[in-house]
């Protein structure tokens, strides 16, 4: 997603991240007059964890709960560059949570992204996917929320700069990128390919990472899952619709799948923002499920190119001295996992030979992971995963640059040179 410059690409979002940013919370007083109660106890337990489950899918957790705060409280800041955002108390508090929601209330602000004072709701919550879901599926998530311990713990207003902190300038946003509808089964498709579709257009919402934004914060319908840059986390989201990325084209569904319920396959890791996706949110999925997402995700039609991201470049000689620089750093610090020649010992330490995460025009990814290093997540098919240790304290701008122009320039990979000064951009911006 670098079509633009990263603040071109995330202006106006106020803000499509990669995760659930809703605004819940609009303190009504009307009390709570509907429950998604069941007929029987044993039915009521049933529909609580289907929600719970489906709460999985949509990785709810991750944005609702702050690390080491109780569970779905809100809190979590998200920088932006129009201010801050915090995401909202989405427990059954009748003061400062969603107990006086009644899931008519629920599924509209699913359905239509508008809360229960009906008030528009910013798209960092992916209501733009959301509204997908069926009413059955918003109706067993509400009644899991109410059923989770409640929380008095008043959500924290937004610190969003002016004209941003106008919610009425969404009507404008919501005119060119909103449609409003449940998700129709393509009859033409299996039932295995519709699931998976429900689950990644709809709950997963997967395009909101992987797709381009314009200079508005809205998806650009043509670059579907054609990838882009996270803004507010500062990873790269490869292109699903090109082998020269994360094209899954020439992939077996079998890897898709091992890659989504573990983080880890045959065919490479997950880092960064994926892998707290796995983490929090795939690993929970049934294999039925997660096969089902890979079915659909394999049909993605590919495209010979991939998007060309703004890419800071170097000239061709400071790119050489780069290279040769590179190559002893490499040899002291990253050939004892990744091994000499490049190919590494897949599955623990992954190849960077032929590794299409490196080589992508975006050098995004290889400059964090050097810089901050990371696991794979932790699952319960791969406990103990091995991790990429930082070397943000170790090497220099020019020694980092150094180090990913070596190896994505290498052993047959056709990366580019990296610039010292987008080692510098990045190493001072947010980690998460």
């Amino acid at each position: 997603m670098k079509r633009k410059s990263l603040f071109a690409l995330s202006a106006v979002v106020v803000v499509a991240a990669a995760a659930l940013v809703p605004v819940l919370w609009s303190g009504g007083d009307n009390l709570h007059n509907g429950t998604a109660m069941a007929a029987t106890p044993a039915d009521q337990a049933a529909l609580i964890k289907k929600g719970e489950y489906l709460a999985r899918a949509g990785d709810c957790i991750a944005c609702h709960t702050v690390r080491g705060g109780k569970q779905f409280a809100g809190g979590l800041p998200m920088l932006t560059p129009f201010g801050t955002m915090f995401t909202p108390n989405i427990t059954p508090d009748d003061q400062y949570g969603i107990g006086k929601w009644t899931q008519d209330d629920f599924y509209r602000a699913m359905h239509t992204g508008r809360s229960k004072d009906g008030s528009l709701l910013y798209p960092g919550f992916p209501f733009t996917s959301y509204t997908k879901v069926t009413r059955a599926d918003s109706d067993a998530i509400y009644a899991y929320l109410r059923s989770v311990t409640p929380v008095n713990v008043p959500s924290r207003p937004h610190e969003l700069k002016f004209p941003f902190n106008q919610r009425n300038m969404l009507i404008g946003w919501r005119t060119l990128f909103f449609r409003e509808g449940e998700y129709k089964a393509d009859p033409t498709k299996s039932v295995e390919w519709n699931r998976g579709a429900y689950l990644i257009e709809g709950l997963g919402h997967c395009g909101m990472c992987h797709t381009s934004i314009n200079a508005m914060g809205g998806p650009v319908s043509s670059a579907a899952f054609a990838g882009g840059l996270i803004p507010l986390q500062n990873w790269y989201a490869p292109s699903l619709t090109s082998n020269k990325e994360a094209g899954l084209g020439d992939w077996e569904t079998k890897d898709i799948a091992d890659l989504l319920k573990t983080g880890v396959s045959n065919r490479g890791a997950v880092f960064g923002p994926m892998a707290e996706v796995v983490h929090n949110s795939l690993q929970y999925m049934s294999d039925e499920d997660i096969n089902a997402m890979a079915t659909y995700l394999k049909t993605i039609p590919q495209k010979s190119e991939a998007p060309e991201p703004l890419q800071l470049e170097t000239s061709e000689k400071f790119g050489g001295e780069l290279l040769k620089q590179g190559q002893k750093i490499y040899a002291d610090n990253c050939a004892k996992c990744h091994a000499e020649n490049g190919l590494g010992m897949p599955p623990s330490f992954p190849p960077l030979a032929n590794n299409q995460s490196i080589q992508m025009p975006s050098a995004v990814n290889p400059i964090r992971m050097v810089l901050n290093g990371g696991y794979p997540p932790s699952t319960e098919a791969n406990p103990h995963p091995y991790g990429m240790p930082p070397f943000a304290q170790a090497l220099s701008n020019t020694e980092v640059a150094a180090v990913v122009t070596y190896i994505r320039m290498s052993w047959g990979n056709h990366g580019t040179a990296v610039s010292p000064q987008q080692v510098s951009d990045l190493r001072s911006a947010p980690l998460d």
